[in-house]
């Protein structure tokens, strides 16, 4: 059973970091979050 990392999104138009979630896969993680800067839903990044 693979451990739980805690990680960072970030909007991927403004780069503000907005949320954490734990992630338990390998791969990077990209999802469509509301982004309260921007003010609508952008794509967020797995910070490196």
């Amino acid at each position: 059973m693979k451990s739980k990392k805690k990680i960072t999104l970030a909007c991927s138009e403004c780069k503000n970091k907005n949320y954490t979630v734990n992630k338990s896969i390998e791969s990077r993680l990209e999802i469509q979050k509301f982004c309260k800067n921007c003010n609508a839903k952008t794509l967020h990044k797995e910070e490196k």
